[in-house]
């Protein structure tokens, strides 16, 4: 039988200065370890990133009497017209008949180019015309995009030549942010506006064109024993709005540039970029409410304008501090060229 032998070794033992230097490898690691699982887990803790600007939303609420900014939003950044753009396709229409190159009873060709167009639209055969005061009140109220089209080739010539003439317009306005590529409003990455601008067009529908502006006051209108509703929802039902114009293409949600007149104030209002026309209504509702009693009474003005800081959101907009006001054109109706100086503003009668 074999004995059993057993080796007996001393125990083993790190240096101090070993262990010291481990310890701190470890530490180390653990630190990576811990840095790393931190930044793959920031979804789950909800890191939220810096809030930027909507790209859609604008709005501006302006004292209609002096041209003051009692609030704005983004109201100088670009955004996307829709069919707002029929604005200034109808202040063009208004300057033409002034002129006496048109009349209510002109007919107005419909070509195969702008038969084509999508909706809005009313719909005509080839061959068929439309007379200028139904197209007015299809601009105004229906939006219908065929009609745009063929008043811009009726006064411009061509639609491009007619989108020249309304981006000269708007320079001529004191619009200083937009360009036209259509008639229409429909679709086109080049075609910008601003709050800010659409302010300045509906003022100067208003103050240029008087009596033509109770085309933008129709909730309605007959064409060929049919009866068209318009898409202004405010109209008839909330107290004090008469007009004016509403917009929409998916690039630029929906717009709409409102007229408030009650009580001897008056404001104009403009929302861009709503998720729904519902919660668009709503915005200028609230915005009716708050700020219609800030409003004075008396005279247009062309102090001017000074944007107020912009606001984030406008679930609880506040005050804007007080700016100097809006400008506004003088009253021209000559047709100037592309590059031609913005007209010197004036005071408003």
């Amino acid at each position: 039988m074999l004995a059993q032998t057993h080796s007996f070794l001393p125990p083993f033992r790190l240096p101090r200065s070993l262990w010291s230097g481990l310890w701190r490898t470890i530490v180390a690691l653990l630190a990576v370890v811990t840095l790393v699982t931190g930044c793959a887990t920031s979804e789950t803790l909800n890191v939220a990133p810096q809030a930027a600007a909507p790209d859609k939303f604008a709005a501006i609420v302006v004292d209609a009497s002096n041209g003051r900014t009692l609030y704005q939003a983004y109201a100088t950044a670009p955004r996307y017209p829709a069919s707002l753009t029929k604005m200034m396709t109808l202040y063009l229409t208004f300057e033409a008949m002034q002129q006496g190159r048109v009349a209510k009873t002109t007919f107005i060709p419909l070509s195969e180019n702008a038969r084509s167009q999508p909706p809005s639209k009313l719909g005509f055969k080839r061959g068929e015309q439309i007379e200028l005061d139904a197209a007015i009140r299809a601009l105004a109220t229906k939006s219908a995009n065929d009609v745009a089209v063929a008043v811009g080739e009726y006064l411009g010539g061509s639609e491009e030549g007619f989108a020249r003439q309304m981006t000269a317009k708007a320079r001529q306005l004191g619009m200083t942010s937009t360009v036209f590529r259509n008639a229409s409003g429909l679709p086109d990455a080049q075609q910008r506006t601003t709050a800010r601008d659409m302010a300045v067009l509906g003022m100067a529908l208003r103050k240029h064109f008087p009596q033509h502006y109770y085309y933008f006051s129709a909730t309605d209108f007959n064409f060929r024993g049919k009866r068209i509703r318009g898409h202004n929802d405010l109209l008839g039902r909330v107290n004090g709005v008469d007009g004016i114009k509403t917009g929409y293409i998916r690039a630029s949600g929906f717009n709409i540039v409102t007229s408030v007149q009650a009580d001897g104030r008056k404001l104009v209002i403009v929302v861009m970029g709503g998720d729904t026309a519902r919660k668009r209504n709503a915005q200028v509702e609230e915005m009716i409410v708050r700020y219609m009693p800030q409003a004075a009474g008396g005279s247009l003005a062309s102090q001017m304008f000074t944007p107020a800081p912009a606001a984030t959101a406008l679930a609880a907009p506040l005050p804007a501090p007080a700016a100097p006001g809006m400008p506004m054109p003088v009253d021209t109706s000559a047709t100037i060229q592309q590059g031609d100086a913005p007209v010197p503003m004036g005071e408003i009668q």
